[in-house]
């Protein structure tokens, strides 16, 4: 295995607290980290140049289209994408053709996606069959197959007795679950509702109708105490639950994607369906409420979001249009517009990328510390460019973020302690 190590670098690593100038040394796993670092002579030398290496990403929650929908995405393409963005490890959601609620299903997914993919794969599987929400899964047997947490996909539970069994299940092997809050009820819409929505003539949904649900899934946290991440959360009332449920100690956590804290509902004016999402873009007090919430740690994850749609998918009426963007590539980036506004630490927003999602998966990865995976990645924070969303390794090329300012790119990514991408 070669041994490598960068020089001249700013670590970040949540794992110790450190944010400053120092040294890595790395092989498969991480061999020394200093200030100053002795390395054999056979070492290949890389000269930072000042910037930043952080533990490479952690994204717990990919949609792909393989297996299924191999045209959406496949775990090469993913694996690509997913490098050039700075993330060494993919969540993939229980969403496929078929549905991976079966232990041999689980085991295709870490061994083809081992396979195909330049990072790590890791399936979350389904805590209903087929995503029905009636009956649940064999979680346990899905678990010792390898599958890292438990999820719906985009289809709320509306049982309560079923997502009940499932967090008091769960309690005997300490398994996560995560479920997306959004009554389907008063979710019937297709963007956020407010005035704009009015404006525009397009059914709102109302920020209520995730907050309804949160509570009720807090409220089962709390009374069976199951590991509950509340997924993808958007609204700032749904904020002061999560907080009502912390302090009472129940196992709640939360994830946001890294539109909700980037963009607002704005984005969607002129009917820009590329910014159409599942949960919408909410307005601009529950963006800034958001950030706020990932600065004091009460937001535990920041994910990606991605979930990819064919450009005949999105090029529709906006009523129409399939909800969903690729986004592998643009977590880094828009999660780093929080720090350069001077909202989120640095050091803060890459827990919630690395640290956090590792410890709530129980990984080893996600941290700078002598032992650990040699996943990393080497970041120049104050790169400018305009995105161009035709230059993604994703197979779809649909990003609101398209043709935006952004600041922050990944130089060099490493799985393993094998380079898997330079830019």
């Amino acid at each position: 295995m070669t041994t490598t190590i960068i020089r001249n670098a700013r670590l970040v690593d949540p794992a110790s607290g450190y944010d400053g100038p120092g040294e890595i040394l790395f092989d498969e796993t991480v061999m020394a980290v200093g200030k100053s670092v002795e390395a054999p002579a056979r070492a290949i030398e890389i000269d930072a140049g000042g910037h930043c290496v952080l533990p490479g990403l952690i994204d717990m929650r990919v949609v792909l289209g393989e297996p299924g929908a191999e045209h959406r995405e496949t775990f090469r393409s993913a694996g690509r994408a997913a490098a050039k963005g700075g993330v060494t490890t993919m969540v993939v959601q229980p969403n496929t053709t078929p549905v991976i609620d079966d232990q041999s299903l689980v085991d295709y997914v870490l061994r083809r996606g081992g396979a195909r993919a330049d990072v790590r794969v890791l399936p979350a599987a389904a805590l209903t069959h087929g995503l029905e929400g009636k009956a649940m899964t064999e979680m346990g047997l899905l678990s010792q197959a390898g599958a890292v947490m438990f999820a719906n996909g985009d289809a709320p539970i509306l049982d309560s007795r079923v997502l009940r069994r499932a967090l008091s299940y769960s309690t005997a092997f300490g398994a996560l679950v995560a479920h997306r809050p959004e009554d389907p009820y008063l979710g019937q819409g297709c963007m956020n509702e407010g005035a704009l929505s009015a404006r525009l003539g397009l059914p709102g949904i109302p920020a209520a109708a995730e907050t309804i649900m949160a509570e009720r899934d807090l409220a089962l946290a709390e009374i069976t105490g199951g590991r509950l991440l509340l997924d993808m959360i958007s609204a700032a009332t749904t904020l002061e639950a999560l907080k009502r449920a912390k302090h009472k100690r129940v196992k709640a956590y939360a994830s946001v994607s890294v539109h909700h804290l980037a963009l607002n509902e704005q984005d969607v004016d002129e009917y820009r369906t590329f910014a159409k999402l599942s949960p919408p873009l909410r307005r601009e007090d529950d963006r800034v409420a958001l950030g706020l919430a990932v600065a004091d740690g009460l937001i535990d994850v920041i994910v990606s979001g991605h979930d990819p749609r064919p450009a005949e998918e999105k090029r529709l009426p906006f009523d129409e249009a399939a909800s969903g963007a690729s986004a592998l590539e643009t977590l880094l980036p828009g999660a780093l517009t929080l720090h350069h506004n001077g909202v989120v630490k640095l050091i803060d927003l890459v827990r919630a990328m690395t640290l956090n999602p590792a410890t709530l998966l129980g990984l080893p990865h996600g941290r700078l510390t002598k032992g650990a995976p040699a996943d990393l990645i080497l970041v120049d924070l104050g790169k400018p460019y305009r995105l161009d969303s035709e230059q993604f390794l994703s197979k779809c090329k649909n990003s609101p973020f398209d043709e935006k300012l952004m600041q922050g790119a990944v130089l060099r990514t490493f799985v393993g302690g094998k380079e898997v991408f330079a830019g």
